[in-house]
C-alpha cells in the first residue's frame, strides 16, 4: 500500500511540475502575442488619426473653395476688398 501511495505522490507531483511548466510557457507565448496585437492595433489606430485628419482638411478646403465661389457669384466684398477700400479712403 505504501508503494501505490508513493507512486501517486510522485505521479501528482510530476504532473503538476509538468502543468506548471505548461502554464509558464504557455505564459510567454500570450505576452507575446498580446505585445504583438498591441503594437499592430496602435498601428492602426495612428493610421485612422492619420486619415481622418487628412479628410477632415480636405473637408475644410472644399468647402473653403465652395465659399469663395459662391461669394464671387454674389457679387459680395471680400476680407481683401474692404481693406484695399479702407486703404484708398485713407490715402
Amino acid at each position: 500500500m505504501d508503494n501505490k501511495l508513493e507512486q501517486f505522490i510522485y505521479a501528482a507531483i510530476g504532473s503538476a511540475l509538468s502543468t506548471k511548466d505548461k502554464i509558464e510557457q504557455n505564459d510567454g507565448e500570450l505576452k507575446a502575442y498580446q505585445q504583438q496585437a498591441e503594437q499592430a492595433g496602435k498601428a492602426w489606430f495612428d493610421s485612422m488619426i492619420e486619415r481622418v485628419s487628412n479628410e477632415k482638411q480636405r473637408a475644410k478646403d472644399g468647402i473653403k473653395t465652395l465659399l469663395k465661389e459662391v461669394i464671387g457669384e454674389l457679387g459680395l466684398a471680400t476680407k481683401e476688398d474692404l481693406q484695399q477700400l479702407k486703404k484708398d479712403m485713407e490715402s
